[in-house]
């Protein structure tokens, strides 16, 4: 992987230390709202409180009315030397039920301001997201449909009639730059997507299947094209609600002589496009905003960042 692969992906950065030995603290909470240090992330409906169009704001313990919060998770310590918090910071990130007095306040959601944000910020803003959607989704017991407690700074949730413990999950999904003999790529769009978007082909890891496995038969299902040779790019967390993407290239078999089809279900249209047409058509189609790992691999792909108004 090229470093300048590893610097397109905005989610991946983190400057934070998760602390997991402080999660096992009986007496976490009293000691994070005992120490003034601490600061809370508030989030509210998905997204997060900004003190500037680029940075998170970060609140005192006592800045947040008591009673009105539905989740607290402890993210860890920041490592940042060069944030206005120093180093060392505990975080907890507050989902909020009620945020009308912060109602004129600044907020952002992740794929917004994603690619903004400091190292520290993005890691914060990606764990926080990640996390606070699990607990949305395991309020209750999957065994016996009882209401669960949240337990361990925020990261398990306990069955308390059956004392079964659970812990986060996440969904690998791989993401692949399909690219031809003439090194075009293609891109497809989605049935959930305006006409003229259009990103990379993707999909979730079936149980019992490789990582590899999953991007010849992807590329397939989606697109009849059959591919050979994947090979791992990175990672990047992708909290909507719950996913991992791995992204990955991949080439058509030299044998493979048929056309990129449509399944008709997921996706409604391909395109194959050299570094040329791509560029002449971006007054025409919308690509992955900057936050996304395919317009990482896209850039890639391309050589360079390509410049088409988001930011």
């Amino acid at each position: 992987m090229s470093q300048s692969f590893l610097s397109r992906l905005p989610l991946s950065r983190f400057e934070i230390d998760r602390d997991h030995l402080g999660r096992e603290r009986e007496d976490l909470w009293d000691m994070l709202w005992a120490d003034p240090g601490t600061r809370i992330l508030p989030v509210f409906q998905g997204s997060a409180l900004l003190s500037d169009p680029d940075r998170l704001a970060l609140l005192p313990v006592d800045a947040l009315p008591p009673g009105d919060t539905l989740t607290r998770v402890y993210l860890g310590r920041t490592t940042s030397a060069t944030d206005a918090e120093p180093a060392g910071t505990p975080v907890v990130a507050v989902e909020l039920e009620d945020a009308r007095h912060l109602a004129e306040a600044e907020w952002a959601n992740l794929r917004q301001v994603g690619a903004r944000l400091s190292d520290r910020d993005a890691g914060l803003l990606t764990e926080a997201l990640g996390i606070l959607n699990w607990h949305d989704s395991h309020r209750f017991s999957p065994r016996t449909g009882e209401p669960t407690v949240s337990e361990r700074g925020g990261w398990v949730r306990r069955d308390t009639i059956s004392g079964l413990e659970i812990f986060p999950r996440t969904d690998p999904a791989i993401i692949v730059g399909v690219t031809d003999a003439d090194d075009r790529l293609l891109l497809g769009s989605n049935a959930l997507w305006e006409s003229n978007r259009y990103s990379l082909l993707a999909g979730f890891v079936e149980p019992g299947e490789s990582l590899e496995a999953a991007v010849l038969r992807e590329v397939f299902e989606e697109s009849g094209v059959i591919v050979r040779d994947p090979v791992y790019l990175g990672s990047q967390p992708w909290p909507f609600p719950a996913s991992l993407m791995l992204g990955f290239t991949a080439r058509v078999a030299a044998d493979f002589a048929g056309a990129a089809e449509p399944d008709g279900t997921e996706i409604l249209d391909l395109r194959w496009f050299s570094r040329e047409e791509l560029t002449a058509a971006l007054g025409e189609i919308i690509l992955p905003g900057p936050t996304s790992i395919a317009r990482a691999i896209i850039e890639e792909w391309f050589g360079s960042s390509i410049h088409d108004g988001q930011r």
